[in-house]
Order: structure tokens, then C-alpha cells, then sequence
């Protein structure tokens, strides 16, 4: 087995720390998948290095979604648009004519 070394495995592990997750708070040992209960509060954990730590909550799942993956408020520029280069492009080859 190669192992690797130490330093690489903190790094590895320290690019993750700050991470979230929502867990949905259902209870039983029934199906645990965010899409089958959608409606369902969740828990919101962050990931600490070592294990997973209460970090807060959430109503549904949209709401951990937009906790989870916020959006830039910032308005987003126009693209620009890009001109045709010149060539005839790969798309257009004509084929050889026997």
C-alpha cells in the first residue's frame, strides 16, 4: 500500500475545514435522502478538521440550499459578444470528392 505523506493528508484535510452540510432532522430509521422530505427542518454542520459541528438550521430544504450555495447579489454584466474568427471552422469541412 503507498502511503502518503503527512503533510499532503493535512493539506488535503485543512482545504475542507468551513464546509457545510444539511442533514435532514427526521426521525426513525427511515430514508434520510433530501429529496424525500423535502419539507423536512434540517440541520446545518460545519466541518471543523475532525468531525462535523452544529452550525445552525434550516426550515426546508430551499432554505439549506440557499444557506449551502448563496448566490452572488452582485448584478452580472452583460456578456460580451464574440466576434466570428476567420477560417472556415472545423464544423464546416467540406468532405473530399471522388
Amino acid at each position: 500500500m503507498d502511503d502518503e505523506p503527512l503533510a499532503e493528508w493535512a493539506k488535503r484535510r485543512d482545504e475542507r475545514i468551513g464546509r457545510l452540510r444539511a442533514v435532514p432532522l427526521v426521525s426513525g430509521d427511515g430514508p434520510k435522502a433530501s429529496r424525500l422530505n423535502p419539507d423536512c427542518p434540517r440541520a446545518i454542520q460545519r466541518w471543523n478538521g475532525y468531525t462535523w459541528e452544529p452550525h445552525g438550521t434550516a426550515a426546508s430544504l430551499a432554505e439549506a440550499q440557499r444557506l449551502l450555495h448563496p448566490r452572488d447579489e452582485r448584478p452580472s454584466a452583460a456578456p460580451e459578444p464574440q466576434p466570428l474568427r476567420a477560417g472556415r471552422g472545423r464544423h464546416r469541412k467540406s468532405r473530399p470528392r471522388e
